[in-house]
């Protein structure tokens, strides 16, 4: 799997026309795996991390740095906590309108994952790089992830695979150990937990995506099922293009038109 991927990263890059890629280094192991693959696909000369903390715990700032250390990534670091807190400041809501406490929180991690995408897209212009999306399709297919943050990506190279299976080329490819092994995490904010938001296991969702819940309905049970087909049910419009409303009657589109 590891040198179809890599032949892959390099068809999409030379058909972009591109010099290299960029990836966004969390210190988590969706992140290191993108990182390490892009190296040995392209080269480390055509490949750049970026590390953005905002109010980022110390522990994925370090597992980071092991990563760019492990795979000798050329790498900045940008933090854009202030340029977060400003934004926050700034965007109060119209009088008269309110909104409850857990959709502010949600607001607020996601504007850090938009925010780093801002940057992202601006040093990938920059350089003629294409931006590589960390995400597996244990998330993408359950719709845990950020549209138009770290869902927005040129390529993502771990699209297609399980997370189980992103553990398995971590393995192979030399990731740290201790970020193979700790709790899958966004950062959105201290304690936070991808398993614990989500409420359930990547397991449990790899066993229904994969079709193999129904033999192990222990591991599995109906509602837990329920519940994924769920979450995958109402991300769909965060895996599909902005739906455009097109009159009846009104002809076909132009060419150039959405349609």
């Amino acid at each position: 799997m590891k040198a179809e991927i890599e032949g892959w990263i390099r068809e999409r890059i030379k058909s972009a026309g591109a010099k290299g890629a960029l990836v966004g280094l969390s210190g988590g192991i969706d992140s290191s795996v993108a990182a390490a693959l892009l190296c040995s696909s392209l080269g480390r000369k055509r490949v750049l991390a970026l590390i953005l903390p905002a109010h980022s715990s110390r522990q994925d700032a370090e597992d980071a740095g092991l990563v760019v250390s492990r795979f000798r990534l050329r790498s900045l670091t940008v933090d854009i906590s202030r340029i977060y807190d400003l934004l926050l400041r700034k965007m109060l809501l119209p009088p008269g309108l309110s909104a409850a406490k857990k959709r502010e929180k949600t607001a607020g991690a996601n504007l850090k994952s938009r925010l780093r995408m801002s940057v992202f897209y601006y040093y990938a212009n920059r350089l003629n790089y294409l931006v590589c999306g960390t995400g597996n399709r244990s998330e993408i297919m359950t719709g845990y992830f950020t549209k138009y943050g770290d869902g927005a990506a040129d390529i993502l190279p771990l699209g297609g695979l399980l997370k189980r299976q992103v553990r398995s080329l971590a393995e192979e490819l030399g990731v740290p150990r201790r970020i193979i092994d700790k709790p899958p995490s966004a950062g959105l904010w201290p304690g936070q937990t991808d398993e614990a938001e989500m409420g359930v296991t990547y397991g449990e969702i790899d066993a229904v995506l994969s079709g193999t819940a129904g033999r192990n309905k222990k591991f599995c049970g109906g509602k837990t099922a329920s519940r994924i087909h769920k979450m995958r049910s109402l991300s769909e419009h965060k895996r599909m293009p902005a739906a455009v409303f097109i009159p009846s009657g009104g002809g076909k589109p132009n060419a150039g038109e959405l349609h």
